[in-house]
């Protein structure tokens, strides 16, 4: 009996954990990551309306060519047909790929108006500037905080804490990680050094994808609507070091977040243990039901 609470009670506690979640890269993987964002999930639902169109016409084009090829080689034609214009496939061939770019228009430009309308009050404001070969945070507000974000080196895992690749992957594991409170509007601001090169800030979860450009101010924004540790890229080609330029981010519940923003003002570091602490602990309510199961 005491063996099957405690199973219900780490299948609780694994349904509830807000840490076990990383969305990043996964072997074979053939498909977009999953959305943690309102705007990635519309990215989502327009690459599957897309599919409907593409696939069709893609089809159709492929049984065309065979049907030319078939029909109309020079062995079955000895002689070629003179004819020079056919009136109402010149209008089929015109008004179809108008009507399906209309179909395309409409829901992409409802999906760009929504990726670049700002919230009028974003709860959080974030500058990132990006640099040869590393990202820099600075959280606007009451409290100064500015930090940079290294990839970790693989003789870096454990001192950071940082060993289990399943939930900190190589090559994209950062020794600071951007946290953000979860269901909360981020303003974004990206830019790069004045004296560096193009870069860009993507996160594939979160449908987020701007480029950093030296001088120049640019603005996005995002609402991670659940919490977890997502990982980017930095996706313009940089220099010799671009492949190993992650970005990392930890979405956390409000309180989670408070806390840690109060303690990074003075000791980065110790608030983010404090925060792996927190969230990674959850990872024991999985080894709980693993015992358990057992």
């Amino acid at each position: 009996m005491k063996r099957a609470f405690a199973a219900m009670a780490a299948t609780a506690c694994l349904l509830f954990a807000s840490g076990s979640l990383a969305a990043q890269p996964t072997e074979w993987q053939m498909d977009l990551q999953p959305a943690a964002t309102p705007i990635m999930e519309q990215i989502r639902w327009f690459e599957n309306y897309t599919l409907w169109f593409i696939v069709p016409i893609t089809v159709f084009v492929l049984l065309l060519l065979i049907v030319v090829a078939l029909r109309f080689r020079a062995g079955a034609n000895p002689v070629p047909s003179k004819t020079s214009h056919n009136t109402a496939i010149e209008i089929v061939w015109t008004v179809a790929p108008v009507l399906i770019l209309l179909f395309f228009a409409i829901p992409s430009f409802n999906l760009l108006s929504a990726q670049l309308t700002q919230p009028e009050n974003p709860d959080v404001t974030i500058k990132a500037t990006a640099t040869q070969w590393q990202w820099n945070y600075e959280y606007a507000g009451d409290a100064a905080l500015s930090f940079d974000s290294y990839m970790l080196k693989e003789d870096e895992r454990a001192a950071a804490g940082k060993e289990d690749k399943a939930v900190y992957p190589r090559l994209l594991a950062v020794d600071n990680e951007m946290v953000v409170p979860v269901g909360k509007s981020v303003r974004l601001l990206v830019t790069a050094a004045p004296t560096d090169v193009i870069h860009a800030f993507a996160m594939p979860a979160f449908g987020v994808k701007i480029d950093a450009v030296p001088g120049r101010l640019n603005e996005t924004w995002f609402k991670a609507d659940r919490e977890g540790l997502f990982y980017g890229q930095c996706s313009e080609l940089c220099g010799k070091d671009h492949a190993f330029m992650p970005i990392a981010i930890r979405v956390v519940s409000d309180e989670r977040y408070a806390a840690w923003l109060q303690a990074a003002a003075s000791d980065l570091e110790g608030a983010n243990r404090a925060l792996m602490a927190a969230v990674d602990g959850a990872d024991a309510s999985v080894q709980l039901a693993e015992n358990v199961s057992n």
